[in-house]
């Protein structure tokens, strides 16, 4: 039986992949290495934590020690790292968490792997010969694009924040395990991922919580930045394709092709809002939309090119969006436990 050792699997995106990978895997054994921080939720796992293929254990990717005996007394044979601090605002107030966890947490997780799996430089241990290290990693990496154009594997680094500055960091470290050291590594770059169980400090989230409390809506400065959304199954299934399925050293891009700017989304959201628990007092929900200062170093638009993994592995996102995320606010209605409006006629 593979042992896989997902990293972050308590939080949004790792909580959904170890959901499916667990039940649909029972053959691989799932090791969930997280630290428990303020965005981990446990109890998304609750459908997997009986089950007799996966094992929980609390602790940091910065632990060099805690890493070492993993590897070791498990004999992991696989790496799928999602750990990461995310938030952009949280890396412009205090990005040194950011450096710490998305920088020297990966490249501790790159050496226990590479002291576990490998004899020498491109010289893979018989029992790893297939083990694999896949890295998760964001668009943000490329910056900001223009009107026109799409982000491909190809495209530039060229990060505007110390979030998207350390992932950045983190991809070219794994890169260089895979050059120098032969490593067998892939790295993935998602679009925005939405959908149930994404953390209230993101913006979907938020705009669905605001609404429901009959509090402002913030958007950032006048609302047309433009973002790819993709939901975190898409994306899930993506990244199993890719861990299973593609040659070592490669690279792909992961998008939902679905472009819209802050504030059309805001909107949408607050319409599907107005249709399930319409406000007592008549107003849409979008009378609550506030613009607010701009975030500094705010990216305009990111857009994704997908074809690589469409042509070589035959991947393609498959939610419709709308669906999504109306399942994605019916979801959270019911963790506010709303089932009608808060605001009295």
């Amino acid at each position: 039986m593979n042992v896989i050792l997902v990293t972050g699997g308590a939080g949004f995106i790792g909580s959904h992949y170890l959901n499916d990978s667990v039940k649909n895997h029972p053959n691989q054994f799932y090791i969930n290495l997280d630290n428990l921080s303020y965005a981990s939720n446990l109890s998304l796992l609750d459908d997997i934590q009986n089950k007799q293929n996966y094992l929980f254990i609390e602790g940091s990717i910065c632990n060099k020690q805690l890493l070492t005996k993993l590897f070791t007394n498990y004999c992991i044979q696989g790496v799928v790292h999602f750990a990461a601090e995310s938030h952009v605002d949280n890396s412009i107030f205090a990005p040194e968490q950011f450096i710490e966890t998305n920088i020297k947490g990966t490249f501790q997780l790159l050496e226990a792997a590479k002291q576990s799996w490998m004899e020498a430089p491109f010289c893979c241990r018989e029992l790893y010969k297939g083990a694999r290290f896949h890295h998760v990693s964001t668009d943000e990496i490329y910056g900001t694009l223009g009107p026109l154009g799409q982000f491909s594997e190809t495209s530039p680094y060229a990060p505007n924040s110390p979030y998207s500055a350390s992932k950045a960091s983190s991809n070219l470290l794994v890169r260089s395990y895979h050059k120098t050291f032969g490593l067998n590594c892939t790295i993935s770059n998602c679009s925005n991922n939405f959908g149930p169980g994404q953390h209230h400090e993101k913006l979907i989230p938020t705009i669905i919580r605001k609404a429901l409390n009959n509090e402002a809506i913030p958007i950032y400065g006048d609302g047309t930045n433009i973002r790819d959304w993709l939901y975190v199954k898409d994306h899930c299934e993506a990244i199993e394709t890719i861990f299973l399925s593609s040659a070592s050293g490669e690279v792909y891009n992961i998008g939902g092709y679905h472009e819209c700017n802050n504030l059309e989304l805001a909107q949408q959201i607050c319409q599907i809002l107005d249709q399930l628990i319409p406000r007592g007092d008549g107003l849409p929900y979008h009378k609550q939309i506030t613009f607010v200062e701009d975030r500094p170093g705010h990216d305009w638009r990111y857009s994704i090119d997908a074809s690589k993994l469409t042509n070589q592995l035959n991947w393609h996102a498959k939610t419709d969006f709308s669906l999504a995320l109306k399942e994605s606010i019916l979801w959270y209605c019911n963790l506010y436990k709303i089932t009608k409006s808060p605001i009295c006629t």
